[in-house]
Formats: structure tokens, sequence, C-alpha cells
């Protein structure tokens, strides 16, 4: 690792085989903690090049557990995190409200590392069993719409970085990683960027795949449409700005889309939305990135169908129906 990093801290960066070998070699726990916390210093530093990204996803995804789903129109909504701003857990609550109108969502999440909480931190405290196995999540599947899978459960290599991850408490690579690797593999995918140099990245990477993609990023810094400002919408075919006003609501106030201080409150607050005792602002946020997401699975509609889709699945009870049948069983 000495020589790794030497080589680094000289302004160089790695191939898509190196970052590959060297994921794997930090999976397997060749290098120390203070080596593997000075390899993710480098990325504080800089931004992480298209091949490094494209090699440490080979490595993870080469090294997860396989999953296969009886579906192959599954969407996932998930966001880098790291934007610093501790919202409700929009992604995962979308999830719920895209899941009441049918579409199959497979949502890849994890506990928190460098926010208070991550959808694997809400999804326990309101109560579900994270799953293993591709028959169990097949089983969600069928009865909710939607399944949900816990990456230190499909991502055993990550294990080895998960304290020191925690203990460092900063946005890493890591976190660029996670919309990336789903072993589910979904059909699309709307993945929210906290940055546009990082949004780029993605681009680039995501160009060349059959699969769909989606990538939002509110221009105020979110990784997520936060109607707080205007946001940027990146698909195959182009990009666009859009006001809240474009995409059906009102400009919203940060605070008014805050999440509570624990896992509890957090959760609290996710089912409170989901029963319709959401703010107008909670509702609002929770249902844009919810028609978008349903409008680029080409399914739905225009817009405005998708969002009469989306309003009607959380007002209606059906988004709070797949998270009953989900955590009850």
């Amino acid at each position: 690792m000495k020589e790794i990093l030497q080589y680094l801290f000289n302004h160089h960066t790695l191939s898509k085989s190196e970052a590959k070998a060297i994921m794997i070699q930090i999976a397997q726990n060749k290098f120390n903690a203070t080596e593997v916390t000075a390899f993710i210093s480098i990325f504080l530093m800089r931004n992480i090049t298209l091949d490094e990204l494209k090699g440490f996803r080979e490595a993870l995804l080469q090294m997860a557990v396989p999953v296969n789903l009886n579906t192959n129109d599954t969407i996932d909504i998930v966001g880098t995190g790291g934007d610093g701003k501790n919202t409700i857990n929009i992604s995962t609550l979308a999830s719920f409200v895209v899941a009441g109108t049918g579409q199959k969502v497979a949502k890849h999440g994890n506990y928190g590392a460098s926010t208070i909480t991550g959808s694997s931190n809400v999804m326990e405290a309101l109560g579900y069993q994270f799953k293993k196995t591709s028959d169990e999540l097949n089983e969600d599947l069928e009865k909710a719409n939607i399944c949900f899978l816990h990456a230190p459960y499909f991502h055993p290599a990550l294990q080895s970085v998960v304290a020191l991850r925690k203990s460092l408490g900063l946005r890493t690579f890591f976190n660029l990683l996670g919309p990336l690797v789903n072993p589910a593999k979904p059909q699309f995918s709307v993945i929210g960027v906290y940055n546009l140099e990082i949004a780029r990245i993605y681009q680039y990477l995501l160009q060349k795949e059959n699969r769909d993609f989606v990538l939002v990023h509110g221009m105020d810094g979110y990784d997520e449409i936060s109607l707080t400002q205007d946001s940027k919408i990146i698909t195959k075919s182009g990009e666009n700005i859009y006001s809240a006003e474009d995409l059906g609501f009102k400009t919203i106030n940060p605070e008014d889309i805050q999440a509570g201080h624990t896992s509890e409150e957090s959760a609290r607050i996710f089912r409170n939305i989901l029963e319709g005792k959401g703010t107008e602002s909670q509702n609002a946020v929770v249902l844009a990135n919810a028609a978008v997401a349903l409008y680029h699975t080409n399914t739905y509609g225009n817009y405005n169908d998708c969002l009469n889709l989306a309003k009607e699945s959380l007002f209606d009870g059906k988004a709070l129906s797949s998270l009953q049948l989900l955590v009850d069983g």
C-alpha cells in the first residue's frame, strides 16, 4: 500500500484494473486501518476518476452475493448521501409511493455513514427484518411490490470498512459506489447526486449500459429533487433544469424537510408521511421524486399522469399498505 499511496500523493490516478485490484485487497483485509484511511483520504482531496469508479464498482459487483429477481422491470430510487442536508428519507419514501402504484421496486440501502439516518436505519426502526436470499426478496416483491436489499448482507466485502467509514463520518467514495452496486441490477435507476461533477462521471459510466437511468441534483447541493431550488435532471436523452413550479409544486424551505435526530424520530416522521399526516412540504418533495421515477419508466404516461398516480398512492393509503405488507410479512 505504501507504494500505491506514494504514487497517488504524487497526483497520479489509478487505472480501472489497479482500482479493482486494490478494492479486492481492501475487502480481503490486506491493509491495516491506517493505510485504508490514508487511501480513502486521497479521494476526499480530489474527485474520483471514471476509471477508478469503474474499477471499484467492478470489484464490488464481482464480490457481491448474487440476487435473482423474478422480474426484469424493477426500479431503484437512491441517493449518494453525503450532501450534509439531513433531510427526511426522501428516496425511501418515494420508493414506497412508487411501489403503491404497482411498479416493482428493488431498493438498495445501508446504514448511514456520513448521515444520521440511512435507509437501513429507518427500515430497521420501522420493524423490518432484513432479508438475505433471492427467495425472500421475491416474496416481498410479490406481496408488497418492493424489496429492500440491505447492503451489508449482499456486499460482505464492505464489512472491512464499515467501522472506519463510521468513525470518519465524512462523505467518501463509498457514497458514490452505493447507487451503482445494487446486486439486483434494476432496469431503471433514479440516482440523486450531490454535485454536478459527480453527475458527469455517473453519466459517462451509465450511458453505455442497457439499463436506463435518471440522475437528479438539487442545484443548492441536495442529492435529490428538494424543491428548495431548481433541480437538474439528466437522462440518456439529455438534461434539463426544472423549477418547483415546473414539477407541480411551490418552492419549499429547507427546514421543512429536515429529518429527526435519531433513527426512531426519523422513522416516526417516515410513517406519519405514509399515513397521510405529512406536511405540505414533506408530501411535495416525496411526490416530486416519485413522479419523476414513474415518468422515466416510460410506462405511466406523461409527468402529470405520473404525479396523479403518486398522489393516489400516497393519499389513498397504497404506499402505506406496501410498507405494512413489507414490515408485517
